[in-house]
């Protein structure tokens, strides 16, 4: 009976021996190693065994440890829906003309208008002349009465005194052709009692000469033109037979027609 208790005793002190063991050597795993050089340069072990089997209180918790690095980038999402539409940007500026294009198709003729209002007859705008010489000689400084007349329609030619009388206010071309024989001749154009030209052909001998002249008037209603032998008889060569012609013609260029304006 003695011998057992001593053995069960002997067992309780061997297991607690066992548990004082394993706890040491757990601190002694967690706390840092630190150790003293001695004399010699060998490493000292400072520790000292904790006292009986319980552990040491617990450490102040260390600093935080520094930023890990960035992550790789993750897969790209799935599209989203279609925005509202935005608002109108400004007007901008204004781009270069294009190039022509070729040339369309003929449209179909358009409607006729509508009947203008009748113009002026022509016939009432005629006014021509064209008259020769019968006497040979004329007298001087008095109007050539050209007796022989080629063409008188409106008789705006009076044969009796030799001067053309305008009845269409306008604008008037005169011309004359006059054969030169036996003396010089000097000849004057009259519009309305003035000299308007003159004219002068000496008159060589045992020949035939020509003198002639041509003008353009603006006449007014009632305004006269003639011809006549201007200075003394020496200067009345005008000659005419029946192959020979001394002449004196006119004509209307153009009337006077005024419009709204009061231009003509």
């Amino acid at each position: 009976m003695k011998l057992v208790r001593t053995v069960l005793l002997c067992l309780v002190l061997v297991v607690k021996l066992s548990y004082s063991q394993e706890e040491g050597e757990e601190v002694e795993a967690e706390a840092p190693e630190e150790h003293a050089e001695g004399p010699g340069g060998e490493v000292v072990d400072e520790r000292k065994p904790c006292a009986g089997w319980m552990g040491g209180v617990p450490g102040t918790p260390g600093h935080n440890g520094a930023s890990g690095r960035d992550g790789r980038d993750g897969r790209d999402g799935t599209k989203g829906e279609t925005g509202e539409p935005g608002a109108p940007g400004e007007k901008g500026d204004t781009g270069e003309p294009g190039l022509t294009g070729p040339e369309g198709p003929r449209g179909f003729p358009g409607t006729p208008g509508l009947k203008g209002d009748q113009g002026e007859s022509a016939l009432l705008y005629r006014s021509a002349f064209s008259v020769g010489l019968i006497d040979r000689t004329p007298m001087p400084n008095v109007p050539i009465k050209f007796n022989k007349i080629f063409y008188n329609g409106q008789r705006h030619y009076d044969d009796s005194t030799g001067k053309f009388r305008c009845s269409i206010p306008g604008v008037y071309y005169f011309t004359y052709h006059l054969t030169v024989y036996l003396k010089d001749v000097k000849v004057s154009l009259y519009k309305s009692d003035k000299t308007i030209m003159f004219t002068f052909d000496q008159f060589q001998e045992n020949n035939i000469d020509q003198a002639s002249g041509s003008i353009i008037l603006h006449l007014d209603t009632g305004e006269e033109v003639w011809l006549q032998v201007y200075g003394e008889e020496a200067y009345a060569g005008i000659y005419a037979d029946n192959i020979n012609d001394s002449t004196f013609s006119g004509f209307l260029l153009y009337p006077d027609i005024k419009t709204q304006n009061g231009d003509r």
